[in-house]
Parts: structure tokens; C-alpha cells; sequence
């Protein structure tokens, strides 16, 4: 436990002084790595399953040891020999959410999951970290790589799939790359999806602040094609063969789409600059999902399809939280206690407001915090959130993070996006 701790203490340092730049400590590669995260409520597992390399590496060049938002989950990259940071990420995982489900209290999963790290020139320590919903560590995993193993998997370098850039702002060096991958799509079906991939640019980029930053993107939509036309809905009956396996009913909820085959997302992107994937689903029926640094999964016909994958793109890029909530209790209390300060920017149990939006709200007046004050202060301390009406409080009346009729994110998750994409870029 005191290694677990003491890494939780050193991820979550700025690191401001490089003592060595990027070139110096990685090539122009990714380290493609993927684990399997497994267990229960009581226990949880990580172990290694395989290495990849990739062609070019997609991810920031600077700021490489700081973290921007603390995650579910954290990654740190030391140097084999002195021991020294040189990166981090944070991430979160499906299989962290199914833990605060019932089928977790009785049943054992595994989970894949796929993270993408710059090739090293030496060898390095990779250390992987599972948070609890509590922030307290609860499983660690730690392994060498030698960058001149010879298992490592080249991938992309020979079969890729086809690709059409929708903005290419400039170099994968110097901006956000973003991958748009087709599901439920067969050969023949291929324009449509270039289609529907236009459409989920035109609304990420309508709304602030990517309206403003849209020259730090890029985006590509690749086409990966289905066996099956749609996608798998298990209430039905109905399965599809399909490119990254996807299905509604995730934890047996009707509207939440997502795939747990992570590696078969990654698989059908290499060999092409990604950072940040949004898969658009060949479907009419209303659903998606969004988990941060991981994938947005979005139904395309959907009437919904605008401001829906625009929420799911504030959970997978932004670590945005959902404002909305349910009156009544409901599984998804335990994903925020009410003890400690949740890491997402938009919410806040008041533990800790002095690290979230306090300072935007209005000087010399009460807080805005009823249905009377939202036509008059943009920005309160609004009871409801993270999906708890009472003890969890969002900054807005109204955001596209808790409702599809909201014209745009509020002011403060656009100042979070705001700060992430710079954080990205600069």
C-alpha cells in the first residue's frame, strides 16, 4: 500500500522542469499497450496482455510528466535505470463503472483495455494504477519494456484501413488528433458513413470552445467495415458481426452503447494518427457512451445524433462528468461518494470548491442555486449531478452535459475544455 500511495503522490506532481526533451527520451513511435483489467468489487486484478508499436506517436510533446485531470486510473513512465518520470496519462475504464453494478459483487470479468504511450528510446518502468470511487488506490501493476524487444508487435505498417481526413489543421505533431471509426457499416455502405462522420465534426465544432480552437484539430474518419449492417441489440435478440463488436444494454440499460472489445477499436486504427477515437454507430435506435481517454460510441440516425455525440465527446476528451440525476436511489450512487472531491471539473460535493468553479461565481450576491437565479447567472452551485439529486451540485441549470435541448456546454466546462486543449497544444 505504501507503493501504491506514494505513486498516487508522484502522479499527481507538475512536473515543470524538463531535465531532457522529448526527442531525447522517445522516437517518433507509439508504445501501444494493452491489459487486462479484471476482478470484483472486493478485488481487482491488472496484468499484461501485449505489446504493439505504431508508426508515429499522436500525443503531446510537451508537459509530458503532468497530469491534466487526476482519472479513474493513472499511468507513469520512469526510466529503467534512474527511476525518474519522463510521462504520465490518466485515463477511465469501463470496467471501473461495471464495478459499482451488482452483477460485480458476485461475478469475476476481465476487461480489456488499450493505452498509448510514446516509444522510448531505453528501457522503462510502465506502473498502472486503479483508483476506487473513494480516490484511494486499489490495485498496481508494474513491468519493464525494452523498446528493442523483438515480441513487440508491429502494427500499421502494412494493412491499414481506408481513411478520409474531414480537417486536417496541421501536423499530428502540433495538434489533437481525432479518429472517426465506422460500426455497423458494410463496404457497400462506406459514403454514408463519410457521411455521418461530417456530420459529428460539424457538431462537435459548433459548440464553444471547439468552435474557437478548431485550427488545434485534426480529424479522420476510418472506415472499418461490418460484416452486418447496425449494431447488436441484446433486448432484442438481434446480434450483428460488426468491427469492434459494439451492443446496447450495457449493464442491462437500455440506451448505454458500448464495446468491450478495446482491442479490435485500436486494431482498426493503426497505422493512422490518433489520440482521441469517436465511433459512430450504423443505427437509428437512441443511445451512446462516452468514458475519458478511452472512446466516444454514438448512434448515427438517431434524430438525437448532434447533441448526443457532443455530451459523449464531453466524457471521452473533456473528463466532463453528467450533470443530469435520477430522483431516486439508483447503482450509480457509489460512483460518487459523497466524502470525497470528484476529479471531473463540472461537479462538486463541495469537499473541495475551492479547486472547482468557485471563483467563477458571481461576487456581492447570495450563490445562485434555484430554477429563479439560472435566466440570471450563467454559472451557481445547482443541487443534483453526477446522477444524485442530493450532495453532488453542477455549475449550471442547464448544460449539454446534463440535457440534449441545452444549446451548449455551460461556462465552466467550456473554461475546462478550454484549459484541456491547451494543455494539449502548448
Amino acid at each position: 500500500m505504501k507503493q501504491l500511495l506514494s505513486f498516487l503522490l508522484l502522479a499527481c506532481l507538475p512536473y515543470c522542469i524538463q531535465a531532457q526533451t522529448f526527442d531525447e527520451l522517445f522516437e517518433n513511435k507509439t508504445l501501444r499497450v494493452d491489459y487486462l483489467f479484471s476482478g470484483n468489487t472486493t478485488n481487482q486484478s491488472i496484468y499484461l496482455d501485449e505489446l504493439s508499436t505504431l508508426p508515429t506517436w499522436s500525443g503531446r510533446r510537451n508537459r509530458f510528466t503532468e497530469l491534466p485531470l487526476e482519472g479513474n486510473g493513472q499511468i507513469i513512465v520512469k526510466d529503467a535505470q534512474s527511476k525518474k518520470p519522463i510521462y504520465t496519462t490518466s485515463f477511465s475504464t469501463l470496467f471501473q463503472e461495471w464495478l459499482t453494478t451488482d452483477e460485480a459483487q458476485s461475478t469475476n470479468k476481465a476487461f480489456e483495455n488499450t493505452f498509448l504511450l510514446p516509444y522510448p528510446k531505453q528501457p522503462i518502468e510502465v506502473e498502472v494504477v486503479l483508483f476506487s470511487s473513494e480516490r484511494r488506490p486499489v490495485a498496481s501493476m508494474t513491468h519493464t519494456v525494452d523498446p528493442k524487444d523483438i515480441l513487440i508487435h508491429q502494427r500499421g505498417t502494412n494493412h491499414v484501413n481506408p481513411y478520409r481526413y474531414i480537417l486536417k489543421s496541421g501536423d499530428e505533431k502540433d495538434c489533437i488528433d481525432v479518429a472517426i471509426l465506422a460500426e455497423g457499416y458494410t463496404e457497400d455502405e462506406m459514403e454514408l458513413f463519410y457521411e455521418d462522420a461530417e456530420e459529428a465534426c460539424e457538431n462537435i465544432f459548433s459548440h464553444s470552445p471547439f468552435k474557437t480552437m478548431k485550427e488545434k484539430f485534426n480529424v479522420v474518419a476510418v472506415a472499418s467495415p461490418s460484416v452486418d449492417s447496425g449494431v447488436s441489440v441484446p433486448r432484442q435478440n438481434d446480434w450483428k458481426k460488426t468491427a469492434v463488436s459494439s451492443h446496447f444494454d450495457t449493464f442491462y440499460s437500455d440506451r448505454y452503447l458500448t464495446t468491450s472489445r478495446v482491442k479490435a477499436i485500436h486494431n482498426a486504427l493503426a497505422g493512422i494518427p490518433y489520440e482521441h477515437i469517436i465511433i459512430l454507430a450504423n443505427t437509428d435506435v437512441y443511445g451512446g457512451g462516452g468514458i475519458y481517454n478511452a472512446y466516444t460510441l454514438t448512434t448515427a440516425h438517431h434524430e438525437m445524433f448532434g447533441p448526443v455525440v457532443v455530451h459523449e465527446f464531453g466524457h471521452s476528451f473533456g473528463g466532463l462528468a453528467d450533470e443530469y440525476f435520477y430522483e431516486t436511489s439508483d447503482a450509480l450512487d457509489n460512483m460518487y461518494p459523497l466524502t470525497v472531491e470528484p476529479w471531473e471539473q463540472n461537479i462538486t460535493t463541495q469537499i473541495d470548491f475551492e479547486s472547482k468553479w468557485k471563483k467563477m461565481l458571481p461576487t456581492n450576491t447570495p450563490i445562485p442555486t434555484s430554477v429563479e437565479d439560472k435566466d440570471k447567472y450563467p454559472i451557481g452551485v445547482y443541487e443534483g449531478g453526477g446522477y444524485q439529486s442530493k450532495g453532488i451540485y453542477r455549475p449550471a441549470f442547464t448544460c449539454r452535459m446534463r440535457n440534449n435541448e441545452a444549446t451548449d456546454f455551460c461556462p465552466v466546462c467550456q473554461k475546462a475544455l478550454e484549459e484541456l486543449i491547451l494543455f494539449y497544444t502548448e
